[in-house]
């Protein structure tokens, strides 16, 4: 029953107590008490009442805690990181500046619970961080051999593996001494040949740098492509110049693609990155946005950076060209050097009159003087000088006027290249006496994305001579093109070479990975040529991205010569019709990772030919249909 009196005496303090008993003691305030206080029980309890204390709440009431009540510490935490960077006070940088000086270190220093790596890198895993992709510094003492010091020398490989099999057909004419089969006695025989090319592609540099931001202070780079190629073609005389020779042919070549050092002016840098550096050596080179112009991998020196927060680009550069491999068009450094000499400066300005859309301004000069030249490729046919008009060598000097633009305005992307040649060309090959080069071109494409689609709009100019016998060419003609335009290299007129058989032995309508009517003998060792009939195309296509993996494409080009008097007169013909036909192509590429390393591509395409095109060439079953296939697997390191 003691414990039932407790509440009868609290309840009794307001009332006159019994004289004999003295009053209780007051209640000291709860903030007062400590836990010995609270917990301690009233004298006379039954002992047998004493309990073990309840653990306290802390969160009875939400945001509050109990008085005088101090929770444990979290067991301590101690981490090894030696050598770590003591990060700098938030006001020491503005707000879009955070420098990391050692980021290799973070990640050696991710460790499991064992204190192992938790990234741990493989020669073979392209994917992951990798000392043989420059993931990481090279460590000097695991490479006494290499004269390098301290901590921020990279070492980065790349290989690429690029498989091509492509059946097609174009015109093939009838060799003159002989045909493949009794019943090919015309001007044209069978269209169909074969290609198969496998390319590989292994390069390495050695550089020394701080961030991925910042360029590297020096940079030795090389990079080397083994070609092997496979033809089959129903005639002779298409393959080798000599008629006792076959209609297939293998062949291989080792080329040199890329051999430069870079140097930083490490003191031009600012605090945005902006940089100027120097180049000497093979190394590639593309003058616009599109590779209209020139787009190659050449030997020379090159000066180069940007300002302004990089709003600002300039390039100045010089190149002596080199000799290309006849069948694999690659560089070939046992050859001299061609007599051949390409100035390029060059300036890119973003946000110019428009915002978001960067202009470029460019000024080449192209030095020829190959005109007492005879180079023979590799097949036995003559390339220069083109076997053309009078067959003389030419020298030429043209000066190249571009402006070109790459951007958006508004919810419209749009890309553009105009140029205008101006020059002189020492034999005009029709009349045997010097002319002046005045041509010109334009291109445009614009396109709109709507979610995973774009749809594009494709235009081209490129102006012909119109008289071959006066003392100006007009036809235009780049330095080597290599364009990315209207479909590209899935178009069937970009990627296929159209021989011009009966007006210029050895000569072709136009290049092979080239857009341009130039009446070369070959994009790779020819000289341009600024009497030409020249180009009108007009184009649409669109770009769907069914997945990350899958992107459908497809075109559809309509091409006509801008003037036919230049292959009428080397025809001999009174009058050609301008219409060379429809080109469409379509194309899929998968990507199985969602990234560079494994694609696969596949297209079609087809030209329906027009009356132009008929009334130039024919093929032994009188089809005006030709097309070209292209399967194509390429594997990057």
């Amino acid at each position: 029953m003691a414990l039932s009196l407790i509440p009868l005496v609290v309840l009794a303090q307001p009332f006159a107590a019994p004289e004999a008993a003295p009053a209780p003691a007051p209640t000291p305030p709860p903030a007062e008490q400590s836990e010995e206080q609270v917990e301690e029980p009233a004298e006379g309890l039954n002992q047998t009442a004493k309990t073990e204390p309840e653990p306290l709440d802390r969160d009875i009431i939400e945001g509050r805690e109990r008085p005088g009540f101090n929770s444990e510490l979290p067991v301590e935490i101690t981490q090894e990181n030696q050598g770590a960077v003591r990060a700098p006070p938030p006001q020491a940088f503005s707000p879009d500046q955070v420098p990391l000086p050692d980021r290799w270190r973070l990640i050696d220093a991710v460790t499991d619970i064992e204190g192992n790596p938790v990234i741990r890198e493989s020669l073979l895993d392209p994917y992951n961080q990798n000392t043989y992709k420059g993931d990481r510094p090279i460590n000097p003492d695991k490479v006494p051999w290499l004269p390098i010091k301290g901590d921020d020398w990279f070492f980065v490989l790349n290989a690429i593996s690029d498989t091509v099999y492509e059946p097609r057909t174009f015109p093939i004419p009838v060799g003159i001494q002989t045909t493949q089969d009794p019943d090919r006695l015309d001007v044209f025989g069978n269209d169909f040949s074969t290609v198969l090319s496998q390319t590989f592609i292994v390069g390495a540099a050695l550089l020394k740098g701080s961030t991925a931001y910042k360029p590297p202070s020096i940079e030795y780079r090389v990079t080397l492509a083994y070609n092997i190629n496979y033809v089959d073609v129903p005639e002779r005389r298409v393959l080798f110049v000599e008629p006792s020779k076959g209609t297939d042919r293998l062949d291989h070549f080792l080329g040199v693609q890329e051999a430069f050092v870079d140097y930083h002016f490490t003191p031009q840098d600012t605090d945005r990155f902006d940089f100027i550096s120097i180049r000497a050596g093979i190394q590639p080179f593309q003058a616009d946005f599109r590779g209209f112009l020139f787009n190659d991998q050449q030997l020379g020196v090159r000066l180069f950076g940007n300002r302004d927060n990089n709003r600002f680009q300039f390039n100045l550069a010089a190149f002596w060209r080199l000799e290309k491999d006849t069948n694999s068009g690659l560089n070939s450094v046992v050859q001299s050097p061609r007599d051949d000499l390409v100035f390029i400066a060059n300036v890119y300005r973003q946000d110019f009159l428009i915002p978001a859309l960067t202009s470029q301004f460019t000024l080449a000069y192209n030095r020829n003087r190959e005109g007492n030249d005879i180079e023979i490729d590799d097949n036995g046919f003559p390339v220069r000088p083109a076997l053309l008009g009078d067959l003389r060598g030419r020298d030429y000097d043209v000066f190249y006027l571009g402006y070109n633009v790459d951007g958006r305005i508004g919810r419209i992307n749009i890309t553009g290249s105009a140029y205008w040649a101006l020059g002189e060309d020492r034999n005009n090959f029709f009349t045997g006496e010097p002319a002046d080069i005045n041509a010109q071109f334009a291109a445009a494409e614009v396109s709109y994305d709507r979610d995973w689609m774009r749809f594009r709009l494709s235009g081209l100019y490129q102006s012909g001579d119109s008289d071959p016998y006066d003392n100006e060419e007009n036809g235009f003609d780049a330095i080597f093109e290599n364009p990315v335009f209207a479909g590209a290299d899935t178009s069937y007129w970009i990627r296929q070479t159209i021989p011009f058989a009966g007006g210029g032995r050895a000569v072709s309508v136009n290049g092979r990975n080239g857009i341009l009517n130039n009446l070369r003998s070959s994009k790779e060792q020819g000289q341009s040529n600024f009497n030409n009939p020249g180009l009108w195309l007009v184009g649409v296509g669109a770009d769907f991205d069914l997945t990350p993996e899958v992107r459908v494409s497809a075109n559809a080009n309509h091409l006509w010569f801008e003037d036919t008097s230049s292959i009428e007169n080397l025809r001999v013909e009174g009058s050609i019709p301008d219409d060379i036909g429809y080109d469409l192509s379509a194309s899929a590429i998968w990507r199985p990772k969602a990234n560079q390393n494994i694609v696969f591509r596949l297209s079609a395409a087809t030209l329906i030919s027009g009356d132009g095109f008929k009334d130039l060439f024919d093929n032994l079953g009188n089809q005006d249909e030709f097309y070209s296939i292209l399967a194509n697997v390429t594997l990057t390191y």
